[in-house]
């Protein structure tokens, strides 16, 4: 193995060279001179491609990914940082600035590296290097590789999860599972090497990335991958012993599970077992009961569930890092009483949402619910109206699955008869036609 060290955080081709070394020595245990007999060049422009001194021409790398056995990571990584070259320098050259130099002596080189990690980890996330039919297990061993600079302070790691959060109600789903693809990755990292008290602090931060990474993973429909990740959320939450934390992840699941996840019968047992952890009500678990039985057209208990939430909001249930808010309470309302048929009520519990939310997902779903309390009324034409130009604003990229379930909501409550109308027909035409956001 090679003592001359590499500095993969120097440039994006000091990266690119460290994972060319990484590749020759753990998976092929090829020396330089070898691999450069293989490569039909000499041995030492390798060395300089490793150190991140010259960048290999690009009618090498191909070869270099097979010498190397990389399964296409080489090539595919050259690709990215190609692109991601052209478009810094584009950008550079219009602010009137001129580094020709790769290795940048300001902050710019880390910007450079990270915005390549976001890349790899949108590739690896997204799928893409599964549709060119290339392993993703690279991928994770790559960004290990690359992830290797100290480990953050738990106390970034708590303003980590608030930004995520935050990004989760306001860019779309499939940047929010990018860019958590790189946390998780680098929080695992450091679970294998620290102390027993900071493992307790780490697993309650993996807990908190892994709920709001299954919530992206729901909002882009891959339901089967967000309930594993789930799964993942609440074993690190009970290993946390963190009681509150417990509850808030399985109040998260249960209640983005009604988003076509799971059904709402599964949904109440779930509800019912999370709420035996407390002897009080959770206000969360109680948002969730209500629509569920909304959904099951158990009405009058709906309601009744929300007179229980609106008793229990009153002792608030906020949490350190942001899930709970005061919103979820007029959201639910607006919910239950849109699908019981209460107009009034519904229309008020909306206006409070659309004054103060900034979620993007329930200032639409909210206009979805009154397009559900016009259907209930006996106005199918209009609702369905209203629904459709409610989905057709949001831009595909937000367009999740929260909002489209949503919309299946307003679809079903037509009566059976009257469901071959022209309007529904559009109407079901639309959501099974409409650009969902793209993921796995």
């Amino acid at each position: 193995m090679s003592t001359d060290s590499i500095d993969p955080h120097a440039s994006v081709w000091h990266l690119y060279g460290a994972v060319m070394r990484h590749l020759r020595e753990s998976k092929r245990n090829l020396g330089l001179r070898r691999a450069g007999e293989m490569m039909y060049t000499d041995f030492s422009n390798l060395a300089k491609w490793e150190r991140g001194e010259r960048v290999p021409p690009a009618d090498m790398v191909q070869r270099l990914d097979q010498v190397y056995d990389a399964r296409g990571v080489l090539a595919a990584l050259y690709n990215v940082l190609v692109d991601l070259k052209t478009a810094t320098e584009s950008a550079q050259r219009y602010a009137g600035r001129n580094l020709e130099n790769p290795v940048y002596a300001n902050g710019d080189d880390d910007m450079e590296r990270r915005a390549a990690l976001h890349l790899l980890a949108g590739l690896g996330t997204l799928g893409t290097f599964g549709t060119l039919g290339i392993s993703t297990e690279p991928v994770r061993e790559l960004l290990d590789l690359a992830l290797g600079h100290p480990h953050r302070p738990l106390e970034e790691w708590d303003a980590a999860c608030t930004d995520h959060l935050y990004a989760l109600r306001t860019r779309p789903p499939a940047q929010v599972a990018a860019d958590l693809f790189i946390d998780l990755m680098e929080v695992r990292r450091q679970l294998q090497v620290s102390t027993p008290a900071e493992v307790t602090e780490l697993q309650r931060v993996t807990a908190v990335l892994a709920s709001i990474h299954a919530n992206a993973l729901t909002r882009l429909g891959a339901h089967g991958s967000a309930i594993r990740w789930w799964y993942s959320s609440r074993q690190a939450a009970d290993a946390s012993g963190d009681l509150g934390l417990q509850l808030l992840v399985r109040s998260e699941e249960t209640g983005h599970g009604l988003y076509g996840q799971r059904d709402p019968e599964t949904i109440l047992r779930m509800v019912r077992s999370a709420q035996q952890l407390i002897d009080k009500p959770q206000l969360k678990l109680l948002t969730t009961e209500a629509k569920a039985l909304s959904m099951l057209g158990r009405h009058d208990e709906a309601l009744k569930t929300l007179s229980a939430l609106h008793r229990a909001a009153d002792q608030g249930d906020a949490d350190r890092y942001g899930f709970w808010t005061p919103n979820q309470v007029h959201f639910t309302d607006s919910w239950v009483y849109a699908g019981a048929g209460e107009e009034s009520a519904a229309d008020t519990a909306r206006e409070k949402v659309l004054n103060s939310s900034r979620d993007y997902v329930y200032l639409v779903n909210v206009q979805l619910h009154g397009a559900l309390s016009t259907v209930t009324r006996g106005g199918i034409d209009e609702g369905l109206r209203q629904a459709a130009t409610a989905i057709d604003a949001v831009a595909p990229a937000y367009r999740s699955q929260h909002m489209i379930e949503t919309a299946k909501l307003v679809l079903r409550a037509v009566p059976r008869d009257q469901r071959t109308r022209p309007s529904a027909t559009e109407f079901r035409e639309l959501l099974a036609t409409a650009p969902a956001p793209q993921g796995t």
